[in-house]
């Protein structure tokens, strides 16, 4: 793992778990254990450094997120949430936390969003033959990474039978 890698890991776990606003930098590079100097050198500033950890994070979510069906995608969101932690969805905290006014952090949530609705999309017209039930499996599946940060990964098993109705319900219009 490179450097860069390693500084975005790092921030990754403390944004994670820590939030974007409490880790400072003084944290993230003692948690990269790299001075302050190859921080900004390799990454620029905390903005940037948010964004970059979004971006990785997008790219693993989705990676992740790799089922041919909407039962395979609550599948996976349920081992992603057992494997990482189901704290709720990073994207939407890094919005709470560090606010739309940061550029950088405001166009990653845009493509993790845009990413999101493309897949369900995608997923929804495959089994249903329309989009009706598209914002319905969005805010399930959203609700089931915001719900399992309180309720456990239950929530998301949960959703997944709701989603498995609504699919039905859907396909029977």
């Amino acid at each position: 793992m490179d450097i860069e890698q390693r500084i975005i890991s790092a921030a990754e776990f403390s944004f994670d778990h820590n939030g974007f606003t409490a880790s400072g930098m003084d944290k993230l590079t003692a948690a990269a254990n790299v001075s302050s100097r190859t921080l900004y050198k390799r990454l620029g500033n905390k903005n940037n450094l948010m964004a970059a950890v979004l971006a990785h994070r997008r790219q693993r979510f989705f990676s992740a997120l790799d089922g041919a069906s909407i039962d395979e995608i609550f599948a996976q969101l349920a081992s992603w949430s057992e494997s990482e932690g189901a704290r709720g969805c990073l994207f939407l905290r890094a919005l709470s936390d560090a606010g739309t006014s940061i550029d950088e952090v405001a166009a990653e949530v845009t493509v993790y969003r845009k990413e999101l609705h493309l897949l369900i999309t995608r997923l929804v017209r495959s089994e249903t033959g329309d989009g009706n039930a598209v914002e319905a499996m969005l805010v399930l599946f959203e609700g089931a990474v915001a719900a399992a940060s309180y309720r456990g990964v239950g929530a998301i098993h949960v959703a997944r039978t709701a989603a498995a109705v609504l699919l039905n319900e859907s396909s029977e219009r």
